[in-house]
């Protein structure tokens, strides 16, 4: 969970040093923390930070920095990602390894000038499920965020010369949702909610990639979920191509964002509260971690 800084101060070593940063660590916590500034040194205050558990691929925390340009959060021991993003600047990423009781020192992030990025060459990307994640945090009735992700899914990119007329589909298996609990899990799957039973899969096709400027794309198309298509727009931030993996084949990453409304769908949020079923609220936010593969003859098949 984030928490707000409570004290601010420069060490002596200068106004350059790494700002000490102090907050009290919740029982078994530990705590990172770190400064982002822009390509001329200076604070950066709005960029987005988000911490995801290496392990779950669950967003363990996430906000913005304050107007100094710092951000800190107390975060369960263990493995996480950390990337920091601001607009018409690079995203960097990193990982972190946090202990409970420590609190690492103040991570300095200097964002550089977004390059143009290379676009990914023409052709078919196969999604690669273990560098890929599909998330989505949903709002419990009157409590907290209910976070979880879909664990089975296919998905594929075909790259064309005019990269507006691209195109992507993604297959997701419904029945592969979970939140951490299996009750609420196996209610999510029932006719209550998902019927996975009747509607075994969640579909999206793409029709348009429309260019938005800098790194940012949005990916018109269709999503079809229980039984009902309607239009969506995913907000994407292209990430870049490189060639690294299991064979050094080439790989091209992208972060994808939408918000979905339950009652677009079918699922009758107001008729389930009025029965009692709260598990989640009326909205959903959607998330696609995506990382892709370059297809040809040679490449590998990615392990399940």
């Amino acid at each position: 969970m984030a928490l707000g800084l409570l004290r601010r101060r420069r060490s002596r070593g200068g106004p350059d040093a790494a700002p000490d940063l102090s907050l009290p660590l919740p029982a078994g916590a530990g705590a990172y923390g770190c400064e982002v500034v822009d390509p001329m040194g200076q604070p950066l205050g709005g960029a987005e930070v988000t911490v995801t558990a290496l392990d779950s691929h669950r967003v363990a925390a996430h906000g913005t920095t304050d107007p100094y340009g710092l951000f800190m959060a107390a975060l369960p021991p263990g493995s996480y990602s950390v990337m920091v993003a601001a607009e018409g600047l690079t995203p960097a990423r990193s990982n972190v390894d946090i202990a409970a009781g420590a609190a690492l020192p103040p991570a300095r992030v200097a964002l550089l000038p977004a390059r143009q990025l290379e676009l990914p060459p023409p052709g078919t990307w196969l999604f690669d499920p273990p560098h890929t994640a599909i998330r989505f945090i949903a709002k419990h009735v009157g409590m907290a965020h209910v976070h979880g992700r879909f664990t089975r899914f296919t998905g594929g990119i075909r790259v064309t010369p005019d990269m507006g007329d691209s195109q992507v589909s993604v297959r997701i298996d419904a029945a592969s949702i979970t939140t951490g609990n299996r009750t609420r899990d196996n209610h999510l799957r029932s006719a209550d909610f998902l019927d996975v039973e009747h509607y075994p899969y969640i579909d999206f096709t793409s029709t348009r990639f429309v260019y938005r400027g800098g790194s940012r794309w949005t990916l018109n198309g269709t999503l079809t979920m229980h039984g009902t298509s309607r239009s969506v727009g995913l907000d994407t931030t292209y990430l870049g191509t490189v060639n690294g993996g299991y064979e050094q084949e080439l790989r091209c990453a992208a972060l994808a964002k939408t918000e979905l409304h339950r009652e677009d769908f079918t699922l009758n949020w107001r008729s389930m509260l009025a029965r009692g079923i709260a598990v989640v609220g009326p909205t959903v936010q959607l998330e696609l971690d995506v990382q892709a593969m370059y297809r040809t003859p040679e490449t590998p098949t990615p392990p399940e």
